[in-house]
């Protein structure tokens, strides 16, 4: 049993940082893009097209979504617990090197001179500014490992999303995922599509019409939005979408990451999730292999083990 948490606990992590880095080979392109730059679909890393957006990463290097999973998991490994304070300045910190591909909401509430010192409120203070109307996606991209803890999942992923995105939207979206990640990962009962709408409407109803949509629909192409693609509720549905519907952890990859829209994001959460499904031993070694900082990875995942798992 401990062996099989263990393959499904490294499966998660792998998975984000995977789909993030074969996802950044379709982000922002539409459809006439993917068809052109990949006219048989991307699935591999040394496809991907190294287009003026692209070419500032190396190939098998994933963007700030997985960068702030490790900002969180690294937090956690230093404090051999949570601390919200001390995961904060590590945002602060990753935001003060000039990262790239960091999210504009996510950016203008970094960089708020005073936010190391109180997260929360320049959070809620950079929400209230947007008229209460931003509902990014960064939280959500980043919210893996929270699944991954051992106990006060739903609290701990409500605060670390209100980090940065306090809007009730991002945070429902969050606590639905990590529940989702924990309950695979650690083999408890995985929320059925009813109770994961009864966990939405505590924080917005309209999270139930995108938990409906990924359960409906036969395709997760429709589920992407080029127009609000970076909504945390697109990024939810298709990661749900890819839970219910996709048969293996590369089918899932694939078309989620062949959908376009926020390809990196989206599939750096259905494929955190997919991971935490179908396990470690369950992804082709070609997306393992072929990531650029393997090692760090492998470092901070066995760091987290011998903390969540006893």
């Amino acid at each position: 049993m401990k062996h099989e948490i263990i393959d499904r606990f490294r499966g998660c992590l792998y998975g984000q940082a995977i789909g993030d880095a074969l996802g950044l080979g379709t982000e922002c392109m539409t459809d006439e893009d993917i068809s052109w730059k990949y006219p048989n679909g991307l699935q591999h890393y040394n496809q991907i097209y190294q287009d003026r957006h692209r070419k500032r990463w190396e190939i098998g290097d994933w963007t700030d979504d997985t960068d702030m999973m490790l900002c969180i998991a690294d937090a956690v490994n230093e404090d051999k617990g949570v601390n919200f304070l001390n995961i904060a300045k590590h945002f602060k910190v990753w935001a003060e090197g000039m990262p790239m591909g960091i999210g504009s909401h996510t950016y203008k509430v970094l960089t708020i001179g005073d936010y190391a010192e109180k997260p929360f409120e320049v959070s809620y203070m950079a929400w209230k500014m947007s008229r209460y109307q931003s509902a990014a996606n960064g939280g959500l991209m980043r919210t893996s490992v929270v699944g991954l803890f051992p106990r006060e999942t739903t609290a701990c992923a409500e605060k670390i999303c209100q980090l940065t995105h306090y809007d009730p939207r991002c945070v429902g979206s969050c606590v639905i995922v990590s529940e989702l990640i924990h309950a695979l990962v650690y083999g408890i009962e995985p929320p059925t599509r009813y109770k994961m709408k009864d966990i939405a409407k505590q924080y917005d109803m309209e999270i139930c019409d995108y938990i409906d949509n990924a359960w409906e629909g036969p395709h997760v192409k429709p589920l992407v939005f080029y127009d609000n693609c970076g909504y945390t509720l697109v990024t939810l549905s298709v990661a749900l979408w890819s839970y219910w519907h996709a048969s293996s952890f590369e089918e899932g990859l694939l078309a989620v990451v062949n959908a376009g829209g926020d390809a990196d994001t989206n599939a750096a959460v259905a494929c955190a999730i997919l991971g935490a499904k179908y396990g470690f031993h369950a992804i082709p070694k070609e997306y393992v292999d072929g990531l650029l900082y393997k090692e760090t990875l492998d470092k901070t995942i066995d760091s987290l083990l011998n903390i969540c798992i006893k």
